[in-house]
């Protein structure tokens, strides 16, 4: 039996309108809850005080949840020492609650009724978030940018978005090995038969079956070692493997490579052309900037740059964003455009939503949890660059450990994955003696030991082995590939 509405409004004039809301609803729900306190956890996950239209309904929901989460009974009779008393429209807050319980309807349809209310009040916040541009944008102060209010209102539409989603909590299992098929499936028919994205080195991918989605990889090493080679290199590698598929909704789904974003803090977009352009063309970046080229790299540096034109390869080069704006645009691309793979280069360059300019470390703590938490909402391996401590310097391995991550503890406990990047190569080339000594032969040795060579080590992994992967570094073009082994080199002829 549909309850009416007790509490009655006046009509507003014609040149006003009165927001979406559904007394009927939560009328009928608060019945329900008051008839039979299981209702409650029906809606409990999702349907908070704010959602109810009507101020006295948000009170009622508000004490019944405090009172069944302390396990007491919710009941007109014990609420009613909680609401005090008023006048609703001739009657008392007793009499209301006992009119509300006589006139509940079943249990079964108060999920239904929670999902109206909770509807109905996103539709009210949107309007609130609609009227609040309209009148930012007509009484802005001179100074503030429209990109920041563009900026400002995605984030609430997407804080409404995330907040109180009824879609969430316990899931059978079967549905969740229904998805661990499917993930196998998948990897079977990509490229490398790997469960993640390939990044098109070789044993990098044995170790740590492909980027996974929604994971966080830290990519660290000191200056000079190429950590910002080796993600460009990855990122070009995963758009260059990039195949989808048109589905039935019209939807692009990806079924090898990937769609890649990479927001670029340091250099601008120019300098990341200008370096992946030198990574695959083979002629060095220092030379294309000067023109000391010649006519055949130059033909091999504009198929390059053709081929890069048709990659979904996006760059941001936007300098000292916070992590809220970071969080938006990678949102928005992935709306628009789809997305992948994202990449931060690097988290140092970040700063968080509020200033905590005296506390970097828990400006560190901010940035690395929004971006774990941003992995998971839009589930697509994250990799940020970060840089190490200058105590890597002070010991005689130089090898990089997790201990050394640059500000934070929080780098090592938000990231799934953990990278390093080590070339003995750079710090023997600082460290060469006077040549004729013995000393210099020995130097001389080590470096044709080490020239070209580069290792990926894995510090952390959540779900498979840490260790070190050698690869071959081309320092001229900032290129890493795979390392030849004796397996796999061709066979020689005496």
């Amino acid at each position: 039996m549909s309850v009416a509405p007790i509490i009655r409004h006046e009509p507003a004039p014609e040149t006003f309108r009165t927001q979406p809301h559904n007394l009927d609803a939560e009328q009928a729900l608060l019945g329900a809850v008051l008839v039979n306190n299981d209702a409650y956890y029906r809606v409990s996950d999702f349907l908070k005080p704010e959602h109810f239209f009507e101020d006295i309904h948000r009170r009622i929901f508000q004490v019944t949840a405090d009172l069944i989460r302390t396990g007491k009974l919710a009941t007109p009779i014990t609420l009613k020492t909680f609401l005090g008393d008023a006048d609703l429209g001739g009657m008392t807050i007793p009499q209301y609650l006992a009119r509300l319980a006589a006139e509940a309807t079943t249990i079964i349809n108060a999920e239904q009724y929670g999902r109206t209310i909770y509807d109905l009040a996103m539709r009210r916040s949107l309007i609130g978030i609609g009227e609040e541009i309209v009148n930012v944008a007509y009484d802005a102060p001179v100074e503030m940018n429209p990109r920041a209010q563009i900026e400002e209102a995605e984030r609430k539409l997407y804080q409404i978005a995330e907040t109180g989603r009824y879609d969430g909590g316990f899931q059978r299992f079967e549905i969740a090995a229904k998805l661990a098929i499917d993930m196998a499936a998948n990897a079977y028919q990509r490229d490398g038969k790997l469960s993640g994205v390939a990044t098109g080195l070789s044993d990098v991918d044995r170790k740590m079956g492909g980027l996974q989605p929604s994971d966080l990889i830290i990519v660290a090493g000191r200056p000079g070692m190429g950590k910002t080679s080796l993600a460009t290199n990855i990122a070009f590698n995963i758009a260059k493997a990039w195949e989808g598929e048109r589905e039935a909704g019209g939807h692009i789904k990806t079924t090898n490579g990937g769609i890649v974003g990479f927001f670029s803090l340091e250099m601008s977009a120019e300098q990341l052309a200008t370096r992946v352009i030198a990574e695959q063309s083979g002629v060095s970046s220092s030379r294309i900037r000067r023109g000391d080229i010649r006519e055949d790299e130059f033909t091999r540096i504009a198929d390059v740059a053709r081929d890069l034109q048709t990659l979904p390869f996006y760059i941001d080069q936007t300098g000292g964003i916070t992590i809220a704006q970071l969080t938006a645009r990678a949102r928005r691309l992935k709306r628009q455009k789809g997305l992948d793979l994202l990449v931060i280069d690097y988290i140092q360059l970040l700063s968080g939503s509020s200033k905590r300019g005296d506390n970097r470390v828990q400006e560190i703590t901010e940035i690395t949890t929004g971006l774990k938490a941003l992995a998971k909402e839009l589930n697509v391996p994250i990799i940020a660059l970060s840089q190490l401590s200058r105590q890597v310097e002070s010991r005689d391995d130089k090898r990089p450990q997790l201990s050394d991550l640059r500000e934070s503890g929080s780098i090592e406990q938000d990231a799934d994955v953990v990278v390093f990047v080590y070339r003995e190569e750079y710090y023997l080339a600082n460290k060469k003696p006077r040549e004729g000594t013995e000393e210099f032969f020995k130097w001389e040795a080590d470096m044709n030991a080490a020239h070209g060579k580069a290792e990926i080590i894995i510090g952390k992994q959540r779900h498979g082995p840490t260790g070190t992967v050698d690869v071959q570094f081309d320092a001229e073009v900032t290129r890493f590939t795979n390392l030849a082994s004796e397996d796999n080199l061709p066979e020689r002829f005496e």
